[in-house]
């Protein structure tokens, strides 16, 4: 437990009231997971203000809380403490409670628009083959060492985040490899930490309908450098413009890495097809079977990160030969299969483009390739006719299907897709809502040879439809499908 005022020594208070000697357990934003002598932190969200949870907090134990506007009622015995910013203070409290574990291990934050899961995950089974203790803190799956911890989100919740952080110091990681989502910038889940690196990947069309505009999203992405202090470092993609950008007012000291120019990191690929490719990087060559030029220039990151790290180049080289696939990442679910087929995340513009473009780069002429893919409800609508177009233009047939609608009606978001696609593509476009369906489509009607890429769910095992959640994963419901006709 920790003394109340010593928390306030870290936040910017505009008053307080009541007794700040009382012993603090945790801090929380959410009143329903607060208990005898905890911190409420009553924060302004998207869909709920905490501020109207105060007096519930306080039923279910809370005995001082944190608030940008105190309440009408005051009650005995709780200490009140106001603050400019209470989602900034959510953070900095948590981060005292847990005894500032993030500076008890080092922590490396990825951002960007694609590639944080991949880097993330490369980077934590690196360090865990070198022997080092580690955490991961990602899209799929948060892990301290052997453990795994189910995920909800990108970046958790803040008061979940530090509470993880926590455990990892507790048992032993030596690196933490965390994706950083916007969401977690904008929404100050991230508030005070400390990371040891930060990690750039790229920046294309995502989330708009959240951050209003390309330049807000970016210059959201760019407050994880603004903030990395003197001792810490900052490697970014040089190859996309806004790379340079993001270290522009950064103290950090900065690093580049690349395919396409001088940088600190650099490679090249030097042989590919669908099971890996021969990668030169910074003048050393290896296998992966890791595929495509995105995974390419995120071996190169996670390469960075290893020499800056301190780890000898010809020891990182040979552990980076021996790491495997990130599920849902261009996996190939079939090695050897006479229909070669794709599950990917991609769910982005820019990240469908990457991935058919490997696959073209691949094929031969005269293999086709099918693309099944539709786009979630409830989400950036602006980025489906884009899709539409990408997909229509660079494959030999479309199928358009349900992502996850979420509470959208699908008829709705496969009609926006196809605003994007010209009318000289129609007749290579099939609309097929039930996913299922439209994956045995692909696959039971395949020509000999034919590529089928499963785009936008990736390693989600799970579909959302009306807002229920139903189990649902590409690469079992293809592999179902391929077996049954086998």
């Amino acid at each position: 437990m920790i003394v109340l005022k010593d928390i306030l020594e870290e936040l910017n208070v505009i008053q307080t009231l009541g007794n700040l000697e009382l012993s603090i357990e945790h801090a929380h934003t959410d009143s329903r997971k607060v208990t005898m002598s905890d911190l409420f932190v009553a924060v302004h969200g998207n869909t709920v203000d905490g501020h109207e949870y105060i007096s519930k907090a306080i039923e279910n134990g809370a005995c001082a809380i944190v608030c940008e506007s105190l309440p009408k009622k005051i009650e005995d015995g709780v200490a009140y403490i106001q603050v400019i910013n209470s989602a900034l203070a959510a953070g900095i409290c948590n981060k005292v409670c847990y005894g500032k574990p993030d500076e008890e291990l080092r922590l490396i934050g990825i951002t960007g628009t694609n590639g944080k899961t991949t880097i993330a995950t490369l980077l934590f089974n690196l360090f865990k083959n070198l022997g080092f203790g580690v955490g991961l803190i990602s899209t799929v799956e948060n892990r301290i060492n052997e453990k795994i911890i189910p995920s909800t989100h990108t970046t958790p919740e803040v008061s979940e985040l530090y509470q993880l952080i926590h455990s990892m110091v507790a048992d032993g990681v030596d690196y933490c490899f965390m994706e950083v989502s916007s969401h977690a910038i904008s929404q100050f889940r991230i508030a005070g930490l400390q990371f040891d690196a930060a990690i750039f990947s790229n920046l294309t069309h995502d989330h708009l309908d959240y951050h209003g505009s390309f330049a807000n999203y970016r210059d959201t992405k760019k407050q994880l450098f603004d903030n990395l202090s003197s001792d810490a470092i900052a490697l970014v993609n040089k190859d996309d413009k806004n790379g340079l950008l993001m270290m522009q007012n950064t103290k950090a000291t900065r690093y580049t890495y690349s395919q396409k120019s001088i940088s600190d990191f650099t490679s090249k690929i030097l042989e590919t097809d669908f099971n890996g490719m021969q990668i030169e990087l910074n003048r050393h060559q290896f296998w992966t079977p890791l595929v495509g030029a995105f995974n390419a220039i995120n071996l190169t990151a996670v390469y960075g990160i290893g020499v800056l790290f301190d780890i000898p180049s010809t020891e990182l080289i040979i552990a980076l030969s021996k790491l495997g696939k990130v599920k849902g990442r261009f996996e190939l679910i079939n090695p050897g299969g006479k229909n070669p087929v794709i599950v990917d995340y991609a769910h982005t513009p820019d990240a469908l483009e990457n991935v058919i473009k490997t696959i073209n780069n691949i094929r031969k002429n005269s293999v086709s390739l099918t693309v099944v893919f539709g786009c979630g409800g409830d989400r950036d609508i602006a980025k489906r006719p884009k899709m539409g177009a990408i997909a229509a233009e660079n494959a030999n047939r479309v199928i358009l299907t349900n992502d996850n609608p979420r509470t959208e009606d699908p008829s709705e978001i496969l009609g926006d897709i196809e605003k994007g696609i010209e009318g000289q593509y129609y007749k290579n476009i099939l609309q097929i809502q039930d996913r299922e369906q439209a994956i045995k489509t692909a696959i039971t009607t395949a020509q000999a040879g034919e590529v089928i890429l499963i785009a936008g769910k990736g390693h989600e095992s799970y579909q959302e439809i009306n807002g229920v959640r139903h189990d649902f994963d590409d690469s079992i419901v293809a592999l179902k499908i391929i077996e049954s006709i086998a």
